[in-house]
């Protein structure tokens, strides 16, 4: 085989096996604000120690999230596990699903009805973020919450 065709297919090989070289960058390249809200679709709390609260006990809820200025439906989920460390505080780690990619969360919260979270990184579009969530409840029955991520690029 000519040297140069080997050359030539072996380049086209590596950008077929390895898309990511050859595509441009789709992280975001800049600091952002995305407001959405959320309902709550299940919550579950398992009491593992002590009846009542205590160390160890956790709370898993699961919301829809959405965006209706932009559409009546859901525009994405999240998860939301959190585990009691004593009284009222929890330790909790979340992951928000949106169309442009996935959004982590984690962080100590005393009250559900008011709290922010440490936005420690992400996939697609997030891959490269950090920042804070901002929750506030709205409603009570279902409830339902306004989120706020203040995104920063690392």
């Amino acid at each position: 085989m000519n040297r140069s065709l080997a050359i030539a297919l072996a380049a086209l090989c590596a950008v077929l096996l390895f898309p990511a070289w050859s595509a441009p960058s789709t992280a975001l390249t800049g600091p952002g604000i995305i407001r959405i809200t959320s309902r709550e679709t299940r919550f579950t709390r398992v009491d593992v120690g002590a009846a009542g609260r205590s160390p160890g006990d956790m709370e898993i809820s699961s919301v829809l999230l959405y965006n209706t200025r932009i559409r009546q439906r859901p525009i994405g989920h999240g998860q939301l596990v959190c585990i009691y460390t004593g009284d009222n505080l929890r330790n909790c780690d979340g992951t928000f699903v949106l169309p442009a990619g996935k959004l982590v969360v984690s962080g100590g919260l005393i009250y559900r009805s008011l709290y922010d979270l440490a936005v420690t990184g992400g996939t697609g579009l997030y891959a490269n973020v950090r920042g804070t969530l901002i929750v506030t409840r709205v409603r009570q029955k279902p409830p339902g919450d306004v989120l706020v991520f203040r995104l920063v690029v690392s």
